[in-house]
């Protein structure tokens, strides 16, 4: 218990430290800088308001000034709406809500508020990036809640998950093997039938583990004993679209639970709110819901100067509204209720979980993906509605993001999957089941990540086995920068790193190779990503991307342009590896940038980023480094004797102008 009190600290330095952030780029920042920085939106005009489903008031605003200018907003971020009454950076009058549509100078936001504010008519308008403060509270709610409860199933799970007691198998009555899964897949199926509290899926990349997750679910619903539901979480919106797509797409009744703001267009059909508006009797709470807008829109008429009279009819016609609208929410409620029944998987995000509509709702079993990406407290607030959990992810790939050094430091960023894992073993009690095969790269590719975090069990499926973009282009080059003076310059304003002789020196290397590929291929459709564990070198490698495209502008087409009917066609992107997580190229760049004489790597000794990087790659990868900084690094010495063992060895001065 102990050890979930001292993790409840360090949410609170966590939080402490990204509010501060907050404070520094937004509270402490004058209106106009914030503008400048993309952070603001001021003023704007009210294009119009309107009441949606669950009684939320939706505004409509455009931007007046900085037109077209670029921002840092997103659908599903949390705003402030404010009016300034003075020329002046007081924001007197404000209400939170979140962005559900936007556009190049229009948003559209669902407020915090049961009705439109009065304040609106009393100044200039303006939006502001918010604090987001409900994911934290529902975090540290979720762990109080572990840490006191005495009796019940969540005692139970705290107990095993911690590595108090052993995990409890109970054989199954018949065989499962699945014909579309492999032999570890369907290892992890049986796994996860016969776990009486926990299991875990382990999933290295490329090994299929959405499509052994689905399979569990589905097989899950046939055998189960009770009549719980299933709740299916990850950490991401994106991770949890992706699920409920697949559930779907396996005639499964899934119910995607969270605000329609933050869901993908392409699965809101699966959502409530669209479900509700697809029920037979929403015709009669969109009637409600009409009527009650119709009266809030007349008593609005009213002015602040306004006789007695006025006053009364003002206050009458807004308590006609609210009775109309408390009709509505118990015809909602009704209508959710049924929905909820209906539904065989709920599907949200970790603090999604926490939406009122599961209050008091238990599952039958809990699965939580990319598991090895949450944070510890977000993956206990659904634990709590369990009976019992699968995890599922890849503790040798990117752990959540921390913001804070200190609580890094002292172990947030580790996370239950990872610890469970652990803590089992040492009972000799494994309730992991690794996928084995993987179907995404070149096993020459593979091979080292391979031996250095899955204890040379993953093997390549024979249709990827061997394939390469043509067979006179080797699968892993390592073009070694040492010797060259291409140094690290250190941008002092941001902290970062980047290195302009290597990211030069990277595209001289693409030319040759789209050249040589030209030349073996006369039609041919590839994608390539160029990743870098550093910001300021993905800036600078997005600079020369624009300047590669604009030079081969008529030899290749490029990502959304229309593909010529000969020639080569391109789809390519640079970013930080961080962003690449979860996705894989035809071929990969990545360009490490250390290189100084003090033999600093920096960030790169989170060996996991690298585990992520070069798995991203099916048919090439390039590694673009000094070999004398990073040799000092026991995990790159070992790279770079698995370059020499594959012969995969170049020098820079090969391509050097």
């Amino acid at each position: 218990m102990q050890e979930l009190q001292e993790l409840l600290q360090l949410l609170k330095i966590e939080q402490e430290e990204d509010f501060k952030n907050y404070q520094q780029y937004i509270l402490q920042t004058p209106l106009n800088e914030r503008r400048k920085q993309g952070f603001c939106w001021y003023p704007v005009k009210l294009n119009y308001s309107e009441i949606g489903t669950g009684e939320v008031v939706y505004v409509s605003v455009e931007r007046t000034a900085f037109i077209n200018a670029p921002h840092a907003f997103s659908v599903g971020s949390m705003v402030s709406f404010f009016a300034n009454t003075e020329e002046k950076n007081n924001q007197n009058n404000s209400t939170s809500g979140v962005i559900s549509a936007i556009w190049q100078n229009t948003m559209k936001i669902a407020l915090n508020t049961d009705e439109l504010p009065d304040w609106v008519e009393d100044g200039k308008l303006g939006i502001d990036i918010l604090f987001d403060n409900v994911s934290y509270r529902e975090m540290e709610a979720a762990l109080n809640q572990v840490i006191k409860a005495e009796k019940g199933r969540i005692v139970q799970l705290r107990e095993i998950l911690l590595g108090e007691k052993m995990a409890n198998f109970k054989p199954l009555k018949y065989e499962i093997s699945l014909p579309q899964l492999n032999d570890s897949q369907n290892q992890a199926v049986r796994n996860v039938l016969s776990a009486q509290e926990v299991a875990i899926i382990h999933g290295p990349p490329g090994t299929g583990k959405t499509t052994t997750l689905v399979q569990a679910i589905h097989l899950v619903l046939k055998n189960k004993e009770t009549s719980l539901k299933l709740l299916v979480c990850a950490p991401s919106n994106t991770a949890v679209d992706l699920l409920t797509e697949k559930l779907a797409k396996e005639g499964i009744k899934v119910l995607r639970i969270g605000n329609p703001a933050r869901v993908d267009e392409e699965v809101q059909q699966y959502t409530l709110d669209n479900q509700i508006a697809t029920y037979p009797l929403f015709k009669d709470l969109k009637k409600y819901r009409k009527d009650a807008e119709n009266f809030r829109q007349m008593a609005g008429k009213y002015k602040r100067n306004f006789g007695v009279d006025e006053r009364e009819q003002r206050r009458l016609l807004y308590a006609e509204a609210k009775k109309l609208l408390k009709e509505a929410s118990e015809l909602e409620n009704y209508i959710t209720k049924d929905i909820l029944e209906k539904a065989e998987v709920i599907t949200a995000t970790l603090v999604g979980s926490a939406n009122q509509v599961l209050n008091g709702r238990r599952f039958d079993t809990v699965f939580i993906d990319e598991a090895a990406q949450a944070l510890e407290p977000a993956t206990w607030i659904p634990i709590l509605k369990a009976e019992k959990v699968v995890l599922a992810g890849d503790h040798w790939q990117l752990p959540p993001t921390v913001k804070s050094m200190e609580a890094d430091r002292k172990g947030l960023s580790k996370t239950l999957l990872e610890k469970c894992i652990l803590r089992h073993k040492k009972l000799d009690n494994s309730v992991d089941v690794m996928l084995r095969k993987q179907y995404r790269m070149n096993e020459v590719i593979m091979q080292f990540s391979n031996e250095q975090f899955y204890e040379n069990q993953l093997i390549a499926d024979e249709k990827v086995q061997t394939w390469v973009i043509d067979e006179d282009i080797v699968p892993v080059e390592f073009i070694d920068t040492a010797g060259c003076g291409f140094e690290e310059i250190p941008n002092p304003e941001t902290g970062s790193t980047f290195n302009p002789e290597e990211a030069k020196l990277l595209f001289r290397h693409l030319e040759n190779l789209i050249q040589e590929i030209d030349n073996q291929c006369i039609d041919t459709t590839f994608s390539i990503g160029i990743i870098s564990p550093y910001k300021a070198q993905t800036h600078l490698l997005k600079e020369e991307l624009e300047n590669f495209k604009k030079k081969y502008a008529g030899k290749c087409s490029f990502n959304a342009e229309k593909k010529e009917e000969h020639g080569l066609f391109i789809d390519i992107e640079a970013n930080t590896i961080d962003s690449f997580q979860g996705q894989e190229r035809d071929i990969i760049y990545i360009s490490l940038v250390r290189s100084n004489s003090e033999g600093e790597i920096g960030f790169l000794k989170d060996t996991r980023r690298m585990n992520v990087a070069m798995t991203r790659a099916r048919k090439k990868l390039v590694v673009i480094g000094d070999s004398a900084t990073l040799a000092n690094f026991k995990f790159y010495a070992n790279f770079l004797n698995y370059i020499e063992q594959i012969n995969a060895y170049k020098s820079a001065w090969e391509w050097s102008e």
